[in-house]
């Protein structure tokens, strides 16, 4: 979700939110060391008023997973989520009276502090990644497809090495006597080159895109192993290495992609079990207070 002008709504209602609670925070806050906030009208009404917000943000998840029930537009409940669900730390801090407390209560506050400064940057995450990934990954795939594509690159690469033999040992054939191997010889172990690179570099290289390691995964020293490579190699294979090169830059792209898609999506693994775990902590916290 973009951060743009159609927050601004967004903004303006979640500031004056912020402003008329801070007012009302200073004329009703509670100047003794020995009281509590949280027990006066003001301080149960500021955490009412957070906890709904919070509830508000968790039914975003809700509404994903039941379309059954789904109303409004998903971009208007992204943007409550980010902004209602910024706006509950100060409002719960006002019903608190800026303690941390103990017990339950540390444990509520330390929750909320961690879920919204995850959601934070999580928001951020989503506000750049998507240009960093149009900028950097010039040949996206859909996500689940990568391993597909990968497959398919390695068998494009066998293919081509097939073709590359195939086409020296034409040449071996043409250019020699038919009582003469020497010749055969001689052109075969030019394409020896290649085959060295490929089976100790690219190939790996392919197969496990994510070790460590490998040269290849670098762009800059993968330009200058392919161009000492073409040095090496005879001018008839040069278009086979420049194919190669290819396939290992759309590999390279595919685990910059996977790497991108990775932080995308994988705040989202803290986020959302510590969010379910502050409404279940809350709905306990708020009977336990009105009870006790």
């Amino acid at each position: 979700m973009r951060i743009d002008r159609t927050h601004k709504s967004w903004l303006v209602a979640s500031l004056v939110i912020l402003g008329v609670s801070l007012l009302l925070f200073a004329t009703y806050r509670v100047p003794s060391a020995n009281r509590s906030m949280g027990g006066t009208a003001a301080g149960l009404a500021f955490g009412s008023a957070g906890f709904a917000f919070m509830i508000f943000a968790a039914l975003l998840g809700a509404r994903k997973r039941v379309p059954v029930y789904r109303f409004g537009r998903t971009q208007t409940w992204m943007r409550g989520h980010l902004w209602l669900g910024l706006l509950s730390l100060p409002i719960i801090l006002f019903h608190s009276g800026f303690r941390y407390g103990h017990g339950l209560t540390a444990w509520l506050m330390t929750l909320l502090i961690v879920v919204v400064v995850s959601g934070l940057f999580g928001a951020a995450l989503q506000h750049y990644m998507p240009r960093v990934m149009t900028r950097e990954v010039t040949m996206e795939t859909i996500y689940e497809e990568i391993g597909h594509v990968r497959k398919q690159l390695l068998e494009e690469a066998e293919e081509l090495m097939k073709q590359a033999a195939a086409g020296d040992k034409k040449i071996a054939a043409e250019g020699s006597e038919p009582d003469s191997s020497a010749s055969a010889i001689a052109v075969l172990d030019e394409a020896a080159p290649l085959r060295n690179f490929y089976e100790q570099e690219l190939k790996p290289f392919l197969e496990n895109p994510g070790a460590r390691g490998s040269s290849l995964g670098d762009a800059a020293q993968a330009r200058s192993a392919f161009a000492q490579l073409r040095t090496l190699a005879p001018a008839s294979l040069h278009t086979a290495i420049e194919d190669l090169e290819g396939i290992c830059e759309e590999e390279r792209q595919l685990t910059l992609q996977s790497h991108l898609h990775l932080w995308l999506h994988g705040w989202l693994l803290l986020h959302i079990p510590l969010s379910l775990a502050l409404i279940l902590l809350g709905a306990i916290h708020a009977v336990m207070a009105l009870r006790y």
